[in-house]
């Protein structure tokens, strides 16, 4: 074997470790040292620094870094998402959208939710820095959108009053007994009528993946793997009563949208 192909691999093998590691100790990692350390749990204790640093999000919030990390399913799923928010009747109505997200779907979302005539958007996050760096990819919506830092799982938000409700790649990262809270929540401040577009990832058809897909959640995110089975959305939904829902996959599988109105 050639001494540059050798050094080509060596170079890229070195990448994808450097680039693991780094991603580790931004998640999982600092998870794991921060549960070492003397203190009391707070709600914010589950969020990796990743999302609360401010110079971590800066650094990752990369459009085609996003859509690597989700296998370049990112823009179809988002299509789904507006594509669903553009059938509501969403005239003179409210929109929120729980937690920040990476990526480009946030102004996205926000400008579906203004061409249906929503009279607001609401954007929700319990961190911070979240809606700071929310905030300055949507300058143009000045004025229209609310930013507001708040907890998925106990919204200070009046019941009924959304039409619309946005959770992308949310539950994953809470804890189990917090994914049915947060789903809970979200079925409380909808209207009669009002949809929830929930974006996550599923378990995968071809047994390739799902091998990768279970090593990613092991090393990464394990509190995503409950996802699917014992916390599958779409059944925590049904079990509540009061949901009609539809589940779309994507690429073999691997993701889903969950479109549910609330009864």
């Amino acid at each position: 074997m050639n001494t540059w192909m050798v050094n080509w691999m060596l170079a890229v093998l070195f990448l994808v470790a450097s680039t693991g590691l780094f991603f580790f100790v931004v998640t999982r990692g600092a998870l794991l040292v921060r549960g070492l350390s003397p203190g009391q749990a707070s709600e914010k204790s589950h969020v990796y620094p990743i999302y609360s640093n401010m110079r971590l999000i800066k650094l990752v919030d990369f459009q085609p870094i996003i859509s690597a990390i989700l296998l370049f399913q990112y823009n179809r799923l988002v299509l789904k998402i507006v594509h669903g928010l553009s059938e509501s009747d969403l005239k003179g109505k409210n929109v929120l959208i729980t937690s920040c997200a990476f990526g480009n779907v946030l102004p996205r979302v926000v400008n579906a939710a203004m061409e249906g005539g929503a009279a607001r958007v609401v954007i929700a996050d319990l961190i911070h820095n979240e809606l700071v760096h929310a905030r300055s990819k949507l300058g143009h919506f000045s004025g229209k959108v609310d930013f507001i830092e708040d907890d998925a799982t106990a919204m200070k938000r009046p019941e009924s009053d959304v039409a619309a409700n946005v959770m992308f790649f949310l539950l994953h990262e809470l804890p189990h007994d917090l994914k049915a809270q947060a789903l809970s929540e979200a079925g409380r401040m909808l209207a009669p009528g009002g949809k929830l577009f929930l974006a996550e990832f599923h378990r995968p058809e071809l047994w390739v993946l799902r091998a990768l897909s279970w090593t990613y959640f092991k090393v990464f995110e394990p509190l995503g793997l409950a996802l699917w089975d014992t916390h599958d959305p779409l059944d925590c939904l049904e079990n509540m009563g009061g949901w009609t829902c539809e589940r779309t996959t994507y690429f073999f599988g691997n993701f889903q949208i969950i479109t549910a109105t609330r009864q």
